[in-house]
């Protein structure tokens, strides 16, 4: 379980809540069952109608992406493959049969499989890049869900709103209920922008970042894979894998860099 999620949309809420209140507000006048109704079921129906039911039964899966942080050690993977490497070129590839036949990394152990069933490389490069396409293209599914709700819900709560001022015009004879009434409808104005950015719009940022890491260290197991299969240097195949690790690095020191000026 990846808790970073949680911890911060429960950081969002909690702030959204506690400044309200701090300004005098009570809880109840966050809770409004038909704001919340007209926010979260136009919003759950506009994505209904935008994805066929196939795409959407994947949701599930979208949220475990978000929600649980796969158990992955780059490290330990370019380890092994050094060790394979070492082991390849001392008594072939035929060799590594029994080892990578349990090995826990499905992608990893599929292409080691083809390199010692005989595969050409080019043959082995291009399958191994039809699974790594088909996982982004899954992945960025997932986030497409998830940032289509972030689209849909401030609309719909402004739509709430806006029915909520046509009762209020409808009550105009009763100016003692006019300040109550109007404070309810623009609380769907509120769910509907603060569901979009601190819930769907984050997953969906998530679901893309989990993409780009999973992405790049499958990228790492096929140049690794690759230079096995053509019996190169173990020393040269970890100079090629240590510069995915840093790439990644850099790539997350940038991310964090772009938040900060967007902050600001």
């Amino acid at each position: 379980m990846d808790f970073t999620t949680i911890i911060g949309i429960l950081i969002g809420l909690l702030s959204l809540i506690i400044g309200f209140l701090w300004e005098g507000g009570s809880i109840n006048g966050l809770l409004v069952l038909t704001a919340a109704l007209i926010v979260f079921g136009g919003t759950a129906g506009a994505v209904i109608v935008s994805f066929p039911w196939n795409q959407l039964k994947q949701t599930g899966k979208a949220l475990r992406t978000a929600f649980v942080q796969e158990t992955s050690n780059p490290q330990q993977i370019i380890e092994e493959l050094i060790e394979m490497a070492h082991i390849a070129r001392r008594g072939g590839v035929l060799s590594l049969e029994e080892r990578i036949s349990s090995h826990p990394n499905a992608f990893l152990r599929e292409g080691l499989t083809l390199v010692v069933d005989g595969t050409d490389a080019d043959l082995t490069k291009q399958l191994l890049e039809f699974e790594m396409d088909a996982v982004e293209q899954q992945n960025a599914l997932y986030a497409k869900i998830f940032e289509s709700a972030g689209g849909y819900a401030p609309t719909m709560g402004i739509i709430g709103t806006v029915m909520g001022l046509i009762h209020v015009l409808s009550t105009i004879a009763n100016p003692a209920a006019l300040s109550g009434a109007i404070a309810v409808a623009f609380t769907a104005t509120l769910y509907g922008v603060s569901s979009a950015n601190l819930i769907y719009l984050p997953i969906a940022n998530k679901i893309k970042m989990r993409t780009e890491q999973k992405i790049t260290e499958m990228e790492m197991m096929l140049e690794g894979i690759l230079s096995l299969q053509a019996g190169e240097n173990p020393r040269l195949i970890q100079k090629k894998l240590v510069s995915f690790l840093q790439r990644e690095f850099v790539r997350e020191n940038k991310e964090e860099e772009d938040g900060r000026e967007e902050t600001f």
